[in-house]
């Protein structure tokens, strides 16, 4: 008889795990005496374990689950891990560039040291920018997650939301950055387990040779296509639309990257809790070992392609894998593999999605708190109890507006779904991290820039993504304007997401320097 739902032994590893990890993250949490406590750990947490979040945070349920679903999905293969060439760029330049700047003085957020140099809008601005990225990005990934837990549990999509935000904002309440931190180590080793004991189970099914065969195979054109191809070296001059390109990887993704762990609080938080500059810059080097765990479930992907070829899914999945290939791995999961171990590997998934999502309240509490009272009121109250149960109450807020967020995405994406969901989310932080960028490039020159002009350039910036994304379409048809939507897909031209990054941080910075040559500001 096929297993179809979880077994109650699944259940209990499931709901083990997650009681153990509250636990340790309660006891690693200390004392949160102080905002710097709450915020930052205290800056004296070890760069091994800075740098374990920093993985545990970028990889999410998104690359568990949705690189698996790429391979598997028709024209899928493995050219998504170019992308790792531009993360490892970007990194580096973090870590050797960025990180001394940002310890000379005593800051919370890379949007700080832009207030400091541009002044107070502009530091409001970029945390608008981040805010606004940060709603986006996270509801596509407790959306991930959602789908996982509505598979193998049957529950509407609703719920399984709601229960995700609700344990986020638990542990993030419990102890700050440091039981954040901590936590995510110990997700960190889970996922890896549990994507390591997925390729285990099917290499043991089928055998690696038996993989490798099964994902060479002639297409429709008559053409030998192999799933495990990595390189692509289409120009964009050949398919702008294409994402998974070596020029993209190379000219795109380092823009992307270096925003994403130099600009975005999100990960720069982490930095700032290491206690110097050497081990900042070890934590953001060791985090590209990140690009392992995406080869691994690359070849999770090849695996359960091969195995759906030899063991045929019924029709109603195949049409399921067909609609949406992120619903494979998941699927796989509560059907084939033993009782126990699948609850293992579901809290692998679970654990990716809530390490992202407790880092993010972290972070928006943050640099909203900073906006409202400012640095300096910050530092002074910050050391009373006081900012420390306010900073929680902040928590608490942004959990319930990332909740509701990614409820509407649900229902956004249900009307008119997407079904390559990396795609989705990079394209969600495609309108605010080519602005965040520009308005960092904009405080490192010796230029002057103008505030005014980088907020003119962002709205441009985000107007023009939004000309090209899906979203726009989405929002026209679902408020009646179907004509209208048919309209704007006839008269753009069509451009990967990822040639945002750059184009739009370029937009950004040329808009300011052009609006400092109309100020009158000395």
């Amino acid at each position: 008889m096929e297993k179809v739902l979880f077994a109650p032994t699944d259940w209990v590893v499931l709901v083990a795990y997650l009681l153990l990890t509250t636990w340790v993250g309660h006891k690693m949490s200390g004392k949160q005496g102080t905002i710097k406590d709450f915020f930052l750990g205290g800056r004296r947490l070890p760069w091994w374990s800075v740098s374990g979040s920093m993985i545990a945070t970028e990889i999410s349920a998104l690359t568990f689950i949705g690189v698996p679903g790429i391979v598997f999905g028709l024209t899928g293969d493995w050219t998504y891990l170019q992308w790792g060439l531009g993360s490892m760029i970007a990194r580096f330049l973090v870590a050797w560039w960025l990180v001394p700047l940002y310890y000379e003085k005593e800051i919370y957020s890379p949007y700080d040291f832009m207030g400091h140099r541009l002044g107070e809008l502009a530091r409001v601005l970029v945390t608008a920018l981040f805010s606004l990225g940060s709603i986006l990005g996270q509801s596509v990934r407790v959306l991930v997650t959602a789908i996982i837990l509505k598979e193998v549990t049957g529950m509407d999509p609703w719920i399984c939301i709601v229960i995700i935000g609700l344990v986020a904002i638990g542990w993030t309440l419990m102890g700050g950055m440091q039981t954040v931190i901590w936590t995510d180590v110990m997700q960190f080793v889970l996922f890896i387990f549990g994507g390591l004991l997925a390729l285990f189970l099917l290499v043991k099914g089928l055998g690696w040779g038996e993989i490798v065969a099964a994902n060479q195979y002639v297409n429709d054109a008559g053409e030998s296509v192999s799933k495990m191809r990595w390189l692509d070296l289409t120009t964009p001059f050949q398919d702008p639309t294409l994402r998974y390109t070596l020029w993209v990887g190379l000219l795109a993704m380092p823009f992307q990257n270096f925003t994403a762990f130099g600009v975005d609080q999100l990960n720069t938080q982490r930095m700032f809790c290491c206690g110097s500059v050497s081990d900042a810059r070890k934590a953001m080097c060791w985090s590209s070992v990140s690009l392992l765990i995406t080869i691994l479930m690359l070849a999770v992907g090849s695996g359960l392609f091969a195995w759906y070829q030899t063991n045929p899914p019924s029709a109603e999945l195949a049409a399921k894998f067909a609609k949406d290939p992120s619903n494979v791995f998941p699927a796989w999961i509560v059907r084939e593999v033993p009782t126990g171990l699948a609850g293992l590997i579901l809290a692998a998934a679970f654990a990716a999605a809530i390490s992202s999502l407790d880092s993010i309240l972290a972070a928006l509490s943050q640099t909203s708190l900073s906006v409202i009272y400012g640095q300096e009121k910050l530092e002074e109250e910050g050391q009373g109890k006081r900012m420390v149960a306010i900073s929680r109450i902040a928590v608490l807020i942004w959990g319930v507006i990332l909740t509701l967020a990614a409820l509407l995405l649900w229902y956004i994406r249900s009307q008119n779904e997407d079904s390559d969901l990396i795609g989705l989310a990079f394209g969600m932080v495609a309108y605010t991290y080519g602005p965040l960028l520009g308005v960092l490039l904009a405080s490192l020159i010796p230029w002057r820039v103008s505030s005014v002009g980088l907020l003119v350039g962002t709205g441009m910036s985000i107007l023009l993504v939004a000309w090209f994304r899906p979203e726009l379409i989405s929002i026209l048809e679902l408020s009646g304007k179907a004509e209208w939507a048919k309209s704007v897909i006839a008269s753009r031209p069509k451009l990967a997401s990822e040639w945002f990054f750059p184009l739009n941080a370029g937009l950004t910075l040329v808009c300011g320097l052009v609006g400092a040559l109309f100020s009158r500001k000395p």
